[in-house]
């Protein structure tokens, strides 16, 4: 047996000649254990890359972002903005956008900017989707300086950052709120999301992830509906989306009822399913999109080249 199991078998016994409950023992364990494998989602390997620069879109200090121009530009370029997962509470533009993407989409033409926003429980994912919504506001606002087009914008992410951008990309009140529209946005890519419809992953979802679900979306089935972007899909939408899923049950359930909720709504939406299960897959993903020898990447790349054509 490994040294992790005794270390949690000598925790569990400290805790209940503590007096306290084997069962609560047992759950904090879980936590924990949960705690640690969030941390490692889609984590970076290596440095951060260098040559970007960070600005402030709001007063509160998670409300940062850093983008990195496009390399060797000679006019206002196409811009990925990407959005961080880590179960709506944890996770930043630090730790968990990749080092792949911020070299790969810059040397391919386009700007590329990764976000922070508020996290649970000290903000709501309503508010989480505003700050992705104003992020892009400052970015659009800055375009001259920046070398940015600012009618080419597309929005990417992660885990919960895949459901921020779709629910920004299908409510347009957010955008809306921060002086934007659908117009603004080319198109949306949800990398391995899984919580597009909210009830129904917090009735069918992964037992480990419930307690992450009651913190973000509460026990309000009208609260849950309107944070699901399969929910607005059938009303007006960004123009164009990506779905990319591994092959973890939930997740390619979810993208699928999202895309056709999203192709009956107008929206032009495309699939990328591709290898990897359970969280390595999961983490994957993220972590090694923009890598040229990892399948997804040209599939992003090829679908960037369509939406950004002019």
């Amino acid at each position: 047996m490994t040294n992790r199991y005794w270390i949690g078998i000598l925790a569990v016994t400290a805790f209940v000649a503590g007096g306290a409950d084997p069962t609560d023992a047992r759950e904090k364990m879980r936590d924990r254990l949960r705690e640690r494998l969030a941390e490692r989602m889609g984590a970076d390997e290596g440095p951060k890359v260098p040559g970007g620069e960070t600005i402030s879109y709001g007063s509160d200090p998670l409300q940062m972002l850093d983008i990195w121009r496009a390399k060797g530009a000679k006019g206002p370029t196409p811009l990925v903005v990407f959005v961080h997962g880590g179960g709506w509470k944890r996770g930043s533009k630090d730790n968990a956008t990749g080092r792949f993407k911020p070299e790969h989409y810059p040397a391919a033409g386009y700007a590329f900017a990764s976000i922070n926003y508020r996290l649970v429980p000290d903000a709501t994912v309503e508010q989480q989707a505003a700050d992705v919504a104003s992020a892009v506001k400052a970015l659009v606002n800055r375009a001259d300086g920046l070398g940015i087009d600012r009618r080419r914008v597309v929005l990417m992410g992660h885990s919960a950052g895949a459901h921020l951008v779709a629910l920004v990309g299908t409510d347009e009140r957010y955008l809306k709120s921060a002086g934007l529209s659908f117009a603004d946005i080319s198109g949306v890519i949800p990398i391995d999301g899984a919580a597009y419809d909210v009830p129904a992953q917090m009735k069918d979802g992964p037992p480990i992830m419930q307690a992450t679900y009651g913190q973000a979306f509460g026990t309000n089935p009208t609260r849950q509906k309107a944070l699901s972007p399969t929910a607005h899909a059938i009303a007006p939408n960004a123009p164009q989306f990506l779905l990319l899923y591994v092959q973890r049950a939930d997740g390619v359930r979810q993208a699928e009822a999202l895309a056709a909720a999203l192709t009956a709504g107008g929206s032009r939406v495309e699939k990328g399913s591709f290898p990897g299960e359970g969280l390595k897959g999961h983490a994957e993903i993220n972590r090694r999109l923009g890598d040229p020898a990892y399948a997804p990447t040209a599939a992003v790349d090829a679908w960037l080249k369509r939406v950004f054509a002019r």
